[in-house]
């Protein structure tokens, strides 16, 4: 499988409405691997590596919200490396 990794930052209600643990929720049910993380100004990062497919559907859906969290933009930047050793989703604090 061709793998990809993007970094990712995302705003809008992204803090302090479950949003990490969502996006972790999503990413761990597609079996995509990487972090998420709350940043001081507001936003949530993200690295996000997975197949181009699982990638795709789990932006789509981060992008949806669930109702208690909104994202207003999402961007996306493709990393030129793959972290080999990332095996799981995990929330950084």
């Amino acid at each position: 499988m061709d793998l990809v990794r993007y970094f990712g930052r995302a705003t809008g209600q992204v803090q302090g409405v479950g949003f990490r643990f969502f996006v972790q929720g999503l990413a761990t049910e597609r079996g995509v691997v990487g972090w998420v993380k709350n940043m001081s100004d507001g936003s949530v990062t993200m690295e996000l590596q997975g197949s181009k497919e699982q990638l795709a559907d789990l932006i789509t859906e981060i992008k949806k919200g669930n109702g208690f969290c909104k994202v207003k933009n999402l961007e996306l930047e493709k990393r030129v490396s793959i972290e080999e050793n990332d095996t799981d989703f995990k929330v950084r604090w």
